[in-house]
């Protein structure tokens, strides 16, 4: 798991260190996982821990990948 502060959407898909990783992003931080199952337990103690806030959830393929 990454933290990182103050970081946008957009700069996140620019950023090539997230590529071929599920990337959750809640209060300015983000969070990431190599898997779904673990993107979903990475959610559930975010949802507690940020009650009043909407994740952003996102998974960026790695390059070269096509999404059909």
């Amino acid at each position: 798991m990454i933290k990182t502060k103050s970081v946008s959407m957009t700069q996140v898909f620019h950023d090539p260190k997230f590529r071929g990783k599920h990337v959750i992003l809640v209060a300015g931080k983000v969070y990431t996982a190599a898997r779904g199952s673990t993107a979903a337990k990475i959610l559930e103690k975010l949802e507690k821990k940020y009650p009043r806030q909407t994740p952003e959830y996102a998974y960026i393929p790695k390059g070269k990948s096509a999404i059909i």
